[in-house]
């Protein structure tokens, strides 16, 4: 990693004020669900299904607390690729509608990129991105560019593989080799 990568990081993984990096726990899983729902952008999955994961992703998912209660505002969802455990897929990214705009999304990706980097040796991460989802770009294509790492995109999804209806292509944005 280059000096100027360096404080590009140090710089991101600095919380706004008031706010702070977690582990997500169960009684986070309804606030994670609500914030989802709240986005406008992401699939909502079923209420239980983000209970399970901050029981059993936890190590490889992100939550921003706000305030002394520690109220979830932010979160990220990911797990380790189990054919490539050095791979990272993150899942899901939201953040309260009052907290954007405030670089907290790549706060809480690069703090989660890191600590699961140290535990498990992570180089790359992958994610899918509907076309036209340009917050999601930007996030991700930024991310690459602070950790000096390559991007390739192929279609993982297409259209017609989705049951339940029209669902826009996912396209698989693969980022490494990370300078974490």
């Amino acid at each position: 990693m280059t000096a100027a990568q360096a404080d590009l990081q140090a710089e991101f993984l600095e919380m706004p004020e008031g706010l702070r990096i977690d582990r997500p726990e169960v009684a986070d899983g309804a606030a994670l669900w609500r914030i989802a729902k709240d986005s406008g952008k992401l699939d909502l999955n079923s209420s239980y299904s983000y209970l399970l994961w901050c029981r059993d992703f936890a190590g490889t998912s992100a939550v921003a607390r706000s305030g002394p209660d520690g109220r979830p505002v932010g979160f990220v969802t990911a797990y380790l690729r189990p054919d490539r455990p050095r791979t990272l897929l993150v899942w899901q990214v939201a953040v309260d509608a009052d907290q954007r705009g405030r670089g907290l999304a790549a706060r809480l990706l690069d703090g989660l990129t890191a600590r699961v980097a140290d535990e498990h040796g992570v180089t790359a991460i992958e994610t899918t991105i509907t076309p036209g989802n340009t917050a999601s770009e930007r996030l991700f294509m930024s991310y690459a560019r602070r950790h000096g790492a390559a991007v390739e995109r192929e279609i993982l999804f297409e259209t017609g593989q989705f049951p339940d209806g029209p669902h826009d292509p996912e396209v698989l944005y693969r980022i490494g080799p990370l300078s974490v």
